[in-house]
């Protein structure tokens, strides 16, 4: 186990500082990289965060034991993603005189991966609850 860690942490260390040379070598604008940063913080303490306890003091309290570590985990999936999907949801960036900008039905697709996350955390609550009885 101490091998598979070391390895996933070295390929972690390899990953950023591949992501920090890229950053450096193209002339980013520095300010709108700490503005989309700290905007992403915000986003994650103010909304996600409060969203997803709030859904835990209400929701989880009516699910039965087997159901609750799998709603969690499907409550932040699906409120991460969604913060990501934000900006396309809205079509933010959308312009007339290019048609191929956000040119699908992104609906469409949050939509399937919220049946999906639905459908995770059911069977997971599932299979925990056939193994407790077990």
């Amino acid at each position: 186990m101490t091998g598979t860690r070391v390895g996933m942490g070295a390929l972690g260390v390899v990953a950023g500082l591949y992501g920090g040379w890229l950053l450096l070598s193209r002339g980013h604008d520095f300010l709108d990289l700490a503005e989309w940063l700290v905007v992403g913080v915000a986003l994650h303490d103010a909304v996600l965060s409060v969203v997803v306890l709030a859904l835990g003091a209400v929701v989880l309290r009516r699910l039965p034991r087997a159901a609750k570590a799998p709603a969690v985990v499907g409550f932040v999936v699906l409120g991460s993603a969604t913060l990501f999907a934000v900006p396309v949801l809205g079509r933010f960036g959308a312009r007339a005189d290019n048609p191929s900008l956000l040119d699908r039905n992104y609906w469409a697709g949050w939509l399937t991966l919220a049946a999906l996350v639905v459908v995770a955390v059911a069977l997971a609550s599932f299979v925990r609850s056939r193994r407790r009885r077990t």
